[in-house]
């Protein structure tokens, strides 16, 4: 069923969707690629593109069984002059998310870029006005907001069957990429400016506290540096030791516009955690997701409070998904939902502007740790 067909991409019915990757490291292989290639049906790889010598061609390589045609290129402009293509996939270093895509939107092509959307509100702002101005698809990890929880959990807030979602609670808290031993690529940029903790990996707490709280207006932070060296367990630097130039810490206070408060940890520099990734506390009820952060299919304690003289209050334990269950990972999720409103099978979900703003929230955060101030945001979704 076609849903939104301004979003789908014009082109004869019996031919694949194009699509051009852009940046080949490590993200790419273990994420993107596998994910693309669940769909080969419909859609097939023609071009990678990467600066750096000899990862593009490693990335035409791994899509060769679904993708032969796939072609090496160094030079973004000659990608897109030359490759013919109907989507690109923006999988660069977060400093270059933004001048990545805008050349990508200027030659007519739609984008999905990996978080965050860019480095400043102008240019994304920017991005947003290309992409409306040529009646482009412009979709921003990460997937929250497509995967079924969250669909699930935002039935749960809208029926107030619990009563009023009043304060969500969050963290995503580890050792950040230089403890990973399965990372193949530099993690030094990670423990600096412009990237960081919040950057990293706090973004998906924040997409998850909009996408049910809705916007932001205040924000008050600290951060700290815990650790100011890393050892790099794996990849092409492994043994070597790497400096923390930035917070790695990183404390947020929220206050949403519809009047509820957030708090959000965001750190690479916890060896590990076990307090709940996300705890939504209604006003008569907590639910509670403990386990693994990374599991798709990790259950929620809830916790009903009862004023009743019966006094049924009390925690339920290993609640899950309705059926059915959860089809991908997050990642994952974002490149299916990518596909399917290129087809026209899907309404956008995964928005510019609600990336926007949660750039907003985080720029308003680090202005907050340097001045000790709270900041309001100047965005919404």
């Amino acid at each position: 069923m076609t849903i939104e067909p301004r979003w789908a991409v014009d082109r004869p019915p019996n031919r694949k969707l194009r699509f051009g990757i852009v940046g080949c490291g490590d993200v790419a292989h273990r994420r993107y690629l596998p994910a693309l290639s669940e769909h080969a049906a419909g859609v097939e790889v023609v071009a990678c593109c990467d600066s750096q010598p000899g990862a593009a061609e490693r990335a035409v390589h791994t899509v060769d069984g679904w993708s032969p045609r796939a072609t090496a290129y160094t030079d973004l402009a000659a990608m897109l002059e030359q490759a013919n293509l109907d989507a690109t996939i923006n999988l660069t270093p977060a400093p270059l998310h933004a001048s990545v895509s805008q050349a990508c939107l200027e030659a007519g092509v739609p984008v999905f870029s990996e978080k965050p959307i860019a480095a400043t509100l102008a240019e994304a702002d920017r991005l947003i006005h290309t992409a409306s101005a040529r009646d482009l698809l412009l979709l921003c990890a990460p997937a929250i907001a497509a995967t079924r929880r969250f669909q699930w959990l935002n039935q749960i807030v809208a029926s107030q069957r619990y009563g009023p979602l009043t304060l969500v609670v969050a963290q995503y808290a580890d050792p950040g990429p230089a403890a990973w031993r399965e990372y193949t690529g530099d993690p030094t940029p990670f423990y600096g400016a412009g990237v960081g903790p919040v950057v990293d990996h706090g973004i998906y707490r924040l997409h998850a506290m909009t996408a049910l709280m809705g916007p932001v207006r205040r924000v008050q932070a600290m951060g700290a540096i815990g650790k100011p060296e890393r050892v790099v367990r794996g990849g092409p630097l492994a043994g070597a030791t790497i400096p923390v130039t930035a917070p790695d810490h990183v404390l947020m206070n929220l206050e949403f516009v519809g009047g509820g408060l957030g708090q959000l940890l965001s750190s690479s520099a916890t060896a590990s955690t076990l307090a709940p990734w996300l705890e939504l506390h209604f006003t008569g009820a907590t639910m509670s997701f403990p386990g693994d952060q990374y599991d798709k299919d990790s259950s929620a304690s809830l916790y009903l409070d009862d004023d009743s003289a019966l006094g049924l209050e009390g925690w339920v334990h290993g609640i899950g998904l309705p059926p059915p269950l959860e089809a991908r990972p997050v990642v994952e999720t974002g490149v299916a939902h990518f596909v399917a409103c290129l087809r026209g099978e899907e309404k956008p979900l995964l928005t510019a502007e609600h990336a926007r703003h949660v750039l907003d929230v985080i720029l308003k955060g680090y202005e907050s740790v340097r001045d000790g101030r709270s900041h309001d945001t100047e965005t919404t979704f």
